[in-house]
């Protein structure tokens, strides 16, 4: 069983910064990619960003991409989202998820379903 714990988030006004983390409590092969999703207020939860453990791969959603960065510590079995330029728009709770998945499309990575493991979310806030 894997546990994962986001923390850093906070309150920032548009265009300023924050990092969050995501701390699993064990990793094993198994737990192949990491995912960053999100849901604001009245609206499904979003993908937002994947990076696989081993190799670092990285995607995004089109909405993030060229402002937030997604990076892994393996020695920490921590991940990490850096969020710039933020905008109101990007206030929401947001969860780190963790998948056993070896195979991927495009598709699978943006897909809540892929994922087996999640953790109970951090606010992030923007002020305009």
């Amino acid at each position: 069983q894997v546990q994962l714990v986001e923390s850093g988030g906070g309150l920032v006004q548009a265009g300023g910064s924050l990092r969050l983390s995501c701390a699993a409590s064990a990793r094993t092969f198994s737990d192949a990619a990491m995912g960053w999703f999100r849901q604001a207020p009245g609206k499904e939860q979003e993908f937002v960003a994947h990076i696989r453990w081993n190799s670092g791969y990285t995607y995004y959603a089109d909405s993030v991409k060229g402002r937030f960065t997604i990076s892994r510590d393996n020695a920490k079995n921590t991940v990490y989202l850096q969020m710039n330029s933020l905008k109101p728009e990007d206030t929401a709770v947001y969860y780190c998820a963790a998948s056993q998945k070896t195979i991927w499309t495009v598709q699978s990575m943006g897909a809540i379903i892929s994922y087996n493991y999640w953790g109970q979310g951090t606010q992030v806030t923007v002020s305009s």
